[in-house]
This record gives structure tokens, sequence and C-alpha cells, in this order.
């Protein structure tokens, strides 16, 4: 698995990242770890989400050594806006996207991968719900939370899709972008904001991805709950399940119907 061109960037991984000084440098680690072991160009971009702490001088202080770091500055807008703007920096022919606790392994990476470069999928998505997947340490209350949500998600928009906030999704690179230009709830160009906010982007980027045509595989996968979590059970509950809403109310007005593959 390589690409025909080794002077290109083949894969770039996206992580967005809000005050994650205690960790960033052990998961990029890693990452570089694994990745330089292939045959294949990549890049590596920490998208920051106006950290108040020391995320942003760590990833400096990396890039002496891995040139192909790179830093992607943000106002404090939350993880949506600041991962859109990750994956519209992106370079490489396809984009990983993966949260910065590494709750799936990085080397879950080729599971996604051979699907869309395979098997013609634009976008591979893990989930922790398909046969062969596998959740450790998770508390009930979390997985029940998260059963719930999802029946909320596939009543309203996404019929099929067995998990959509798993965080480590993988796709081509023309087509992230393309969707995340016809998104309505979050852009680049949001309001600066007090605190962390999740929200269930995800949500409405499936479900534009689907209106595009776009052929989305659930990939099995072996995810890590980490105590370290920043999800806040009742908050981040409430504004994924008003998105779910808002994402339904935007299609039945129509906003989504002029979307078409670029």
């Amino acid at each position: 698995m390589s690409p025909n061109n080794k002077d290109s960037i083949y894969l770039s991984i996206v992580f967005p990242a809000y005050n994650e000084a205690k960790r960033i440098e052990k998961s990029l680690n890693e990452v570089q770890k694994y990745f330089s072991e292939k045959d294949y160009a990549y890049e590596v971009l920490v998208s920051d989400d106006g950290s108040t702490d020391q995320t942003a001088d760590i990833v400096k202080n990396l890039q002496v050594k891995w040139p192909n770091l790179r830093l992607i500055s943000n106002e404090h807008k939350g993880k949506a806006p600041t991962l859109i703007s990750g994956v519209n920096a992106s370079k490489g022919k396809y984009v990983l996207i993966s949260d910065v606790d590494l709750s799936v392994s990085i080397d879950q990476t080729p599971k996604l991968l051979v699907w869309v470069e395979d098997h013609d999928y634009d976008l591979a998505i893990a989930t922790r719900e398909g046969v062969g997947s596998k959740r450790v340490d998770e508390p009930s209350i979390r997985h029940l939370m998260g059963r719930v949500f999802n029946v909320l998600v596939q009543v309203l928009v996404l019929p099929g899709i067995n998990d959509t906030q798993c965080g480590f999704k993988l796709g081509k690179t023309e087509s992230l972008k393309n969707v995340f230009q016809r998104t309505k709830l979050y852009s680049v160009n949001d309001p600066v904001i007090q605190g962390g906010r999740v929200g269930a982007y995800d949500v409405e980027f499936l479900f534009v991805a689907k209106k595009l045509g776009y052929k989305i595989k659930e990939v099995s996968v072996t995810w890590v709950y980490g105590d370290n979590s920043k999800v806040h059970k009742l908050k981040d509950s409430y504004y994924n399940a008003k998105d779910v809403v808002l994402v339904k109310l935007n299609d039945m007005k129509g906003l989504y119907s002029e979307n078409k593959k670029s």
C-alpha cells in the first residue's frame, strides 16, 4: 500500500487539540514512530483551539526534529471549527482525523485506509459497535448514553450508521474539504467561545457526505476509554442532541438540497 508519487504527501494526520499539554508529546511520539516506518510521505497537523496551556509550545519544540509536523493556530472556537481548520490545511491525498488521546490506537489506521484506497470509498469511519469491535474500560453509563444518542441519530437523520461519534475517521482529502464547505452548524468563521464545547459536528458531516452521494464504510476497531476525556456528560449530551435536531430542521428547510459533488 503506497502512493504512486513518493514526492507528494500521501497521508495527513490531523489532531484537533485544546489544552493537551499533558499528553500531546506522548501521542505525537507514538504517531511519528508508527508512520516513520511507512514507505510513503506523511504530515502531522496539530490544529490548536486557542489552548491556554503549553500545547502550542510543545508542538513548536517538536518541530525542530520533525519537519513534517505542522502547528495550525486558531482562536478558541471549539472542536469543530478547529478540526475543519486542520482539514482545510491538509496537503495529503488522504486525511486521518484522530483525537489526541489515541483512544483508537494509530496502528489501526490501515483498517480504514484500505477502504478508501483499494475499495474506492470516500470515507471510512471507526465504529465501536460493529462485529469485531471492542470497547475497553468504558463505564456502563457512558455506553448507555452513547446508545441512546445513536437511536436519536438513526431515527432522525442517519439510519444505518451505528456510531457517528468515534473520533477516528479517514477519507479522501478532496471529499472531506468538499463536505466541510457545505456544512451549516460549524465553520472556521464561528465566534470565539468560552470554555470547551464538542457538539455533534460528526453527525452533520456524515449527513452531508451521504447527501453528496459519497460512499461511507464503517470499520470495527478497538477503542479504549480514557478517564481524562473532556466530554461533559450532561452539557455535551444537550449540545449533541440539539445539533441532531438542527440538522433535521435544516434538511426540512432544504438547506442541504443543492449539495453536489465537486
